[in-house]
């Protein structure tokens, strides 16, 4: 009985510890955040892209300095970056870390098929836009969780 109990917990660490992912991180002047090893980064005029090497989805990076936005504006500018007529009550905002205010908005854009997941802090008029879109089809086990553990790993450094 000990001999089994012994040997299914070897078996089940095992498979614990291989669904580990390497990771890296990916730093700016203003944050980091953290990505699985082999995923691929591009700076494209400022706006980073993460995403898989079979780019079924990417994580986008924007910051904005000197951005005159007011917060009453904020819920629609998430909005209309997707063209949605979504109630503004569904964008959940909360006092964040720093001073930032954090905005969290969840959208599936029918047409296209993808998942979209928005962040965005913004703090007097500086803002960071960070956002998910993945196929819809792939919205699900390993690449929901990569995406949030990188998406959630996101720190302001300032």
């Amino acid at each position: 009985m000990k001999k089994t109990i012994l040997a299914l917990s070897f078996f089940t660490g095992s498979l614990l510890f291989a669904q580990a992912v390497a990771t890296k991180v990916y730093e700016s002047d203003s944050y980091a955040i953290t990505l699985p090893e082999g995923w691929k980064v591009t700076n494209d005029s400022d706006i980073i892209n993460i995403f898989p090497s079979n780019q079924i989805g990417a994580i986008t990076i924007s910051e904005y300095h000197d951005l005159n936005l007011p917060k009453t504006e904020t819920k629609k500018f998430i909005l209309a970056l997707y063209k949605s007529s979504d109630d503004e009550k569904k964008i959940k905002s909360k006092s964040g870390k720093k001073g930032y205010t954090e905005y969290f908005y969840e959208y599936l854009d029918e047409k296209e098929k993808l998942f979209w997941i928005t962040k965005v802090l913004q703090k007097d008029k500086d803002l960071f836009l960070i956002t998910i879109n993945c196929e819809q089809k792939y919205w699900n086990g390993n690449y929901m969780k990569l995406f949030n553990e990188a998406f959630d790993s996101f720190k302001i450094k300032k």
